[in-house]
């Protein structure tokens, strides 16, 4: 395994708006230069290295590669790539377009311009301040299309959250600061609240919530009526997710999950990371007992480490699927509580090849 380092890079954004700016001093001065100090959304000034520019016919070109530092991107090493012309009779205007590899918005709820470029607001702005500042003598008279594409990113794509998301043909240009942080838990979390936002947002009644991914794919299966966009990985982020649910009035919920995550969302985690509080296994020890689990079996439980070895010790005794039962009850039990009158929940458990084991409703 990769071991996690906590050197810092940069977004699609930032590279994006440094290959605009490189791009626009070539269109004022005639030569792209080799490198660029490029102004981020939070207010640093960055130099990247400009790998490929060229200036042709009022016509820019200029690459940048983007540099993620030692988080696990899949946008690593892509060609962030800026082509700019200029449009006579349009003073001021930048016009912002996507090219290849940018993917393009089909669905709402992403704050995008529908069948237009997948470029989120910051970075838009971002682009456009740069081009300004490095253009402004030109800008007088002229405007400024300025196409971003990245070669290849509708392969990279296919790895992303994008075709759920109903964003097709590329990537999409991102960041709000215009840094990377290594391994970052807001980035997941932000991605989380806007995957259910564009649920909401496509009238979807129910989100189906899962822990990761084969759990995503067991309840995909066990519900393929379903639209792609219903199904969300929350991960660890329990809460996030559940408030943007009731943000979003969505009122059904399904949950998928194993028996280690379940415990931790029965016993009121609102983060369910294995880092975090450990398992309560008195808790679990109890359902267990509140089963049927006889005492010796009770007591190896309380003494052991994970809600697995409790369910897998039920097994023996038949006693298993009435524990995961009794287990997923108490998850619907202790969010109802929390979330009183704002969703129906569901809760589908699969053992970790990916089979289902039992499937609970707040009704039953």
């Amino acid at each position: 395994m990769k071991k996690k380092g906590s050197r810092k890079g940069f977004t699609t954004g930032a590279c994006s708006a440094a290959a605009a700016r490189a791009a626009a001093i070539g269109l004022v001065s005639g030569q792209v230069p080799d490198q660029i100090e490029c102004l981020l959304p939070n207010g640093e000034r960055v130099t990247f290295t400009v790998v490929d520019g060229h200036c042709q016919d009022n016509q820019a070109h200029a690459v940048i590669i983007k540099d993620a530092g030692d988080d696990p991107d899949v946008t690593d090493k892509a060609h962030l790539t800026a082509d700019l012309k200029i449009v006579p009779g349009q003073p001021g205007q930048i016009l912002l377009v996507g090219g290849e590899g940018v993917g393009t918005v089909t669905m709402p709820g992403l704050g995008l311009e529908l069948n237009g470029p997948a470029i989120n607001p910051v970075p838009q702005k971002n682009i456009r301040k740069n081009v300004e500042e490095a253009a402004a003598s030109l800008l007088e008279e002229n405007g400024i299309e300025v196409t971003i594409s990245v070669p290849g990113g509708e392969k990279i794509a296919q790895r992303t959250l994008n075709p759920r998301l109903g964003i097709i043909g590329g990537i999409s240009i991102l960041g709000t600061s215009g840094i990377v942080h290594p391994w970052s838990t807001a980035a997941f979390r932000a991605c989380v609240v806007q995957s259910i936002e564009v649920a909401a947002r496509q009238r979807q009644k129910t989100v189906a919530l899962t822990t990761g991914g084969r759990t995503e794919k067991f309840v995909m299966r066990e519900l393929p009526d379903l639209a792609p966009a219903c199904f969300v990985q929350m991960g660890d982020f329990l809460k996030p997710a559940f408030d943007a649910v009731v943000a979003n009035k969505i009122p059904h919920v399904v949950i998928g999950g194993m028996v280690g995550k379940l415990a931790k969302m029965a016993q009121g985690e609102t983060i369910t990371h294995a880092n975090r509080n450990p398992v309560n296994m008195e808790l679990v020890a109890d359902i267990a007992a509140s089963v049927g689990a006889d005492v010796a079996i009770c007591n190896e439980i309380r003494e052991a480490k994970t809600a697995r070895f409790a369910s897998e010790r039920l097994v023996e005794t038949g006693l298993q699927e009435a524990f995961l039962k009794a287990l997923a009850k108490h998850v619907i039990t202790t969010l109802t509580e929390r979330y009183p009158g704002k969703f129906t929940l569901r809760v589908l458990v699969c053992d970790f090849e990916s089979n289902k084991l039992v499937e609970v409703t707040d009704a039953d």
